[in-house]
């Protein structure tokens, strides 16, 4: 798989798009005055206890408060000892981790979502493990989204290049992308001898340690046990609400986590960020040194592979097959819908077969819109109708198939009876929608707006209103050109009625700022 890197920085943003076989399948984007908070630590004051939802809400210093849930928090009772300089259990066990994506802050969420440590929370009331106003180091494990706070963490982990800090377990993981056994066994037995070196801490070991010697993996484990103490040493010194510690911005935290084996060539369109980037992976991945280069050409680095038309594309319901049919995708916060169509494909042997090939060709081009559209959450997936078991089945592995080069786990099931096919997908961060764009003004998110005959039935309904709360000579309504002229041209004899009704004359003037909702009446 041929995979490049193409990263555009300006003073006030950074992309980065990668490219698989010459197609663009993930776009990330970094503005200077929106970072994400993905991976920071802080030191929080407890504001509200929620017993009935077995949740706190934690202040960070954010315009939101942030939430926390009991099965993100770690059992201090037994030790008695202050959170802040909370120390890990006796055991020194070791567990595999189900999955771990390439970027390591998506796998934080994924790795505290597991069962480590969170059986004996099981039967505990959050009452009995935080009291209002309690100070308690937190990490963000998903970005705020729409109207919702941030998604804390008391499980607090700190990626590093081939391993992942825990503080407060003595726990050895293993990500499952390390499918050699002699290999995983190998490493599991590296990092439990170098533990011992320790007093405190667990680690994941991360699918980019796969070869890598006890020397490198050693190197990591002072980085991340010196980190983890400045870390605990500030949260002693400042005041709640404060930031602690911050993640590498975007591009160095694509460098820490990437996979050197699966990239072919990066190319970074400023000198400086060029500059930075070699120096980080001659100290960290100089087998990635060769493959970085300097884009200094006249034309944008994003036109090499049409990008910005992509984005574009990406920002937009419809997408067409190349067959003829087309899917529909609706993005809303509770669940994203897609709905697969024939359009003008019909096929050229019967109803089934034709069905059948043009759900088979969405599947490649709904699994590309999703990580390219960074959808998560519930996404509901409306193919066409197949009478087929086979056939479904097909269906299916070709959709996993399409999906198991995306970083961000998902979960599918079977097709139902009605041909809807149910998944997840991870949500970590925002959608390039969300990034992109904001709701309309004019039809405030909607999606659509009144008609201007319904538009002119409420000035109607508002000039009767009026004329009876006020008396008046005359009735004066501002409104959009449209509605002005709707009334005055094709509901004129309306309006002659209405003036005799009320026994007031009605007037009407264009603001040309109005948009088609948006209309004043004015008693003179």
């Amino acid at each position: 798989m041929s995979d490049e890197l193409l990263i555009n920085v300006t003073p006030q943003e950074t992309r980065i798009a990668t490219i698989e076989n010459g197609m663009l399948q993930e776009v990330a984007i970094e503005r200077e005055c929106k970072r994400g908070l993905l991976g920071n630590i802080y030191k929080g004051r407890v504001t509200r206890v929620l017993p009935g939802m077995q949740a706190a809400f934690v202040d960070i210093g954010l315009d939101r408060t942030g939430f926390l849930h009991l099965f993100d928090m770690i059992d201090t009772r037994p030790q008695k000892l202050d959170p802040l300089s909370h120390q890990d259990k006796p055991e020194n066990g070791s567990v595999d981790i189900a999955d771990e994506p390439e970027d390591a802050q998506v796998s934080e969420e994924k790795i505290l979502s597991q069962s480590i440590d969170k059986e004996p929370l099981e039967n505990t009331s959050i009452q009995d493990m935080l009291a209002e106003g309690q100070e308690i180091l937190v990490q963000v494990i998903k970005d705020p989204i729409g109207s919702k706070g941030a998604r804390l963490s008391m499980r607090i982990t700190i990626p590093a290049r081939y391993l992942v800090y825990m503080p407060n377990t003595r726990h050895i993981a293993l990500s499952q992308r390390l499918c050699d056994d002699a290999e995983r066994q190998r490493l599991k037995q590296c990092v439990k001898k170098l533990q011992q070196n320790f007093e405190q801490g667990g680690y994941i070991v991360r699918t980019v340690a796969d070869g890598k010697d006890e020397d490198a993996i050693y190197s990591d484990m002072c980085f991340l046990n010196k980190l983890w103490c400045t870390i605990v040493e500030q949260g002693k010194r400042v005041r709640p609400g404060t930031l602690i510690h911050e993640d590498l911005p975007l591009v160095m935290r694509t460098m820490r986590d990437i996979s050197e084996d699966k990239v072919n060539l990066i190319r970074i369109d400023s000198r400086e960020t060029f500059k930075k980037v070699q120096h980080f992976a001659q100290k960290f991945i100089p087998d990635l040194v060769d493959k970085i280069q300097y884009y200094p050409g006249e034309s944008p680095i994003f036109d090499l592979f049409n990008i910005e038309t992509e984005i574009h594309k990406a920002l937009q319901p419809k997408i067409e097959l190349k067959s003829g049919g087309y899917i529909i995708i609706d993005q809303t916060e509770a669940m994203t819908t897609i709905d697969v169509n024939t359009g003008s494909y019909v096929g050229t042997r019967n109803l089934e077969e034709t069905i059948f090939k043009t759900n088979l060709e969405s599947t490649q081009v709904i699994a590309r819109q999703i990580r390219l559209r960074n959808l998560g959450g519930i996404i509901i997936i409306d193919f066409i109708d197949m009478q087929s078991e086979a056939h479904k089945r097909q269906l299916l592995r070709s959709l996993e198939k399409h999906l198991a080069r995306d970083h961000a786990k998902s979960t599918i099931t079977e097709v139902s009876r009605l041909g809807l096919v149910e998944m997840t997908r991870k949500r970590t961060s925002e959608s390039l929608e969300h990034i992109l764009c904001e709701p309309c003004p004019v039809c405030n998110g909607r999606g659509s707006i009144k008609t201007v005959e319904t538009i002119a039935f409420e000035v109607f309904r508002e000039i009767i209103r009026e004329s009876r709360q006020f008396e008046s000579s005359r009735i004066l309504v501002l409104a959009s050109a449209r509605v002005a002229n709707f009334l005055m041209e094709e509901q004129s004899s309306a309006i002659a009625e209405l003036e005799e009704f009320i026994g007031s004359c009605i007037q009407f003037q264009v603001i040309y700022d109005y948009d088609q909702e948006q209309y004043d009446v004015v008693p003179l």
